[in-house]
């Protein structure tokens, strides 16, 4: 029979049999599974019992109430003292005994195909600077009283993310958010760096501008007043640094070495759990908060995008401000950005909507991060840096997959053609780097009026989306009431007698389309495609324009040969119907040598990617 237990009135003996019970069912789900981390689930009982017994505000019935509190475990591991919480207040019994099994919601490591869980973790660093983000939404947009729970470990507490979102926290005074430090000692292979000098992890904190609280994680009334305060806490981000047991409450576990990610044996789980006090069926009734309607997601607002004279000449980079500053008139899109905003072009919006822009610093995980907490509270999030700087925050971009978060990323100054700044500043991976992201989008536009269609349609996408824009100003070459989409191409030349293919994209369209005039003056046609979706790919237009040229294509990008634009064709090839008819004779234009500064056109020329690099191709193919 269950035991309910109501948050008014709960009291020390009820948590301390609520904590049993979470320490009970993590052993029990561990066990049933074969897998996964009971001893890294047992240290953070205690805390977790307080706060659901008596702090959480949450509405179980209905997880999509924007008034409820989030708790983001940022610890994945210990989602067996997690799902023992859900058991609590939400799910059966049977279901957590599914933990890890083939198609059951409990996976391993928390991901959102639970109601409840907010966002993936697991991959160590992340909830922190995920919980920034939620913080940021609502204190400063939706303006709601609902908390931000984080369960942070203290091996993570290495990860230079969490410092990140330690310092962007205190800027933006997120007295909405609290970190809980599970502080066990005890790693994946042996002590933390720190092990159980909580002192040292305080004065961190604090140096970034936190509120601290040190504890017993063991003692309950501690736990309560930590929590308290930190409600109390005014103007600062609290961190609650817990010194707690791995594996408490079982002696053959508990503070020991070698134990970690391994179920208790099954000649010892009965020990275990009746050391614990044995299995009980323990129901909490949390606090709800009052009913609300999420915030619409999708927007019916009028956008008038900005437009570009054909023949002019503009950056994409500048067109993707433009187009930024533009959708800001739904009240759904927010701006992020990593204090490049004048060179991304973002700062057009900043300074039309300032109370939907977010300045994120030099601090690329946290700006992916805090993208993916907006999104968790149905923002349309926009975050914005050098393209080359993404790959700092790639983990944090792979995880917003697993989380089926909705961000869109717009990377500017991409390839050689940036100029004189030097390799370090040159996206050259990029494009390989997004593609291959699960469900992404990656679009790669040549024109401002092409840049401005594509953005708004980053705005409504699913995923994740990638936008390549170019530092460069370059013609405008379509008109603006030209229409574009995802998975779609423009063939830009042709003609019934094209003898290659080429295909190109941003910087190297023109470079191509000043080859094809040179060319064209010696009667050799190019049908020349503008390959601007480069995920997914347009593999019917691919597959008839090397059919209609005899398979002789050239492909050219300002990137690096690995998993870029030659890729892409390449699988649009494949998958493509007709193309198997003839052999495919393929010139692959890329970056193949590590770039240093000068000129836009000395390195373009240098790199073999500008238009006497593919005329010359262009003649070798055919001539054969």
């Amino acid at each position: 029979m269950a035991t309910t237990i109501d948050q008014t009135q709960t009291h020390t003996e009820q948590w301390h049999a609520l904590a049993q019970q979470l320490r009970v069912d993590s052993v029990r789900s561990t066990a049933a599974a074969g897998s996964g981390h009971p001893t890294s689930s047992l240290s953070g009982a205690d805390l977790m019992a307080v706060l659901i017994g008596k702090y959480i505000t949450y509405d179980w019935d209905h997880p999509e109430n924007p008034a409820n509190d989030h708790l983001i475990f940022s610890k994945g591991h210990a989602s067996p003292l997690l799902y023992a919480m859900y058991k609590a207040v939400a799910i059966p019994d049977e279901e957590m005994l599914t933990f890890r099994k083939f198609d059951s919601r409990l996976q391993g490591h928390p991901t959102p195909e639970i109601p409840y869980v907010d966002v993936a973790t697991g991959s160590l660093g992340q909830g922190l600077p995920i919980a920034v983000g939620v913080a940021l939404a609502g204190k400063y947009l939706d303006k709601l009283p609902f908390k931000v729970w984080v369960l942070l470990g203290d091996s993570e507490m290495a990860e230079g993310s969490v410092w990140e979102a330690c310092g962007t926290a205190s800027y933006y005074k997120l007295d909405n958010m609290i970190g809980i430090l599970d502080m066990n000692r005890l790693g994946q292979r042996g002590p933390t760096m720190l092990e159980h000098h909580g002192e040292i992890y305080a004065a961190r904190a604090e140096a970034f501008g936190w509120h601290t609280i040190q504890i017993d994680g063991h003692n309950l009334e501690e736990i309560d007043r930590a929590y308290q305060e930190a409600l109390d806490t005014k103007d600062k981000p609290t961190m609650i640094i817990a010194k707690t047991l791995k594996g408490r409450g079982v002696s053959f576990l508990e503070d020991q070495l070698d134990q970690h990610g391994k179920p208790v044996q099954a000649d010892k789980g009965d020990a275990a759990i009746q050391e614990l006090g044995g299995e009980s069926n323990i129901v909490v009734q949390t606090k709800k908060p009052e009913p609300m309607s999420p915030f619409p997601k999708g927007s019916n607002t009028s956008v008038t995008l900005p437009t570009y004279d054909l023949g002019a000449k503009a950056a994409t980079r500048v067109a993707y401000g433009d187009a930024l500053k533009a959708l800001g008139a739904r009240e759904d899109v927010v701006a992020l950005d990593g204090e490049v905003s004048n060179s991304t072009y973002a700062e057009k919006f900043a300074k039309e909507y300032p109370e939907r822009f977010f300045e994120m610093f030099i601090a690329e995980q946290q700006l992916v991060a805090a993208a993916v907490g907006m999104s968790v509270r149905q923002r349309v999030a926009f975050a914005s840096s050098f393209a080359a700087f993404f790959s700092r925050a790639y983990d944090f971009i792979r995880m917003a997959a697993v989380s089926r978060a909705n961000i869109r990323i717009s990377g500017s100054h991409a390839g050689v053609s940036i100029g004189e700044d030097g390799p370090s500043q040159m996206a050259l991976e990029d494009l390989a780097m997004m593609r291959a992201v699960f469900g992404s989008t990656v679009l790669y536009p040549s024109d401002a009026n092409q840049t401005a269609k594509l953005v708004a349609l980053m705005a409504d996408l699913d995923g994740i989306s990638y936008i390549r824009t170019t530092r460069a100003n370059t013609p405008v070459i379509y008109g603006a009431d030209e229409e574009f989409h995802v998975g779609g191409s423009r063939v830009v030349r042709e003609s019934e007698n094209d003898q290659v293919t080429v295909v190109a994209a941003g910087i190297t369209l023109h470079e191509a389309n000043k080859a094809a005039e040179e060319l064209a003056g010696e009667g050799i046609n190019v049908r020349l495609i503008d390959l601007y979706s480069v995920k997914p790919v347009d593999s019917e237009t691919l597959s008839a324009a090397a059919e209609a040229t005899g398979g002789k294509v050239v492909v050219v990008e300002d990137h690096y040969p690995e998993g870029g634009l030659g890729s892409a064709v390449l699988s649009g090839l494949i998958k493509g119907e007709g193309y198997e008819l003839m052999p495919l004779k393929l010139r692959h234009l890329a970056v193949r040598h590590m770039p240093g500064s000068g000129k836009p056109e000395e390195l373009l020329h240098a790199a073999g990617i500008d238009a006497d690099c593919i005329a010359n191709a262009v003649r070798e193919l055919a001539a054969q």
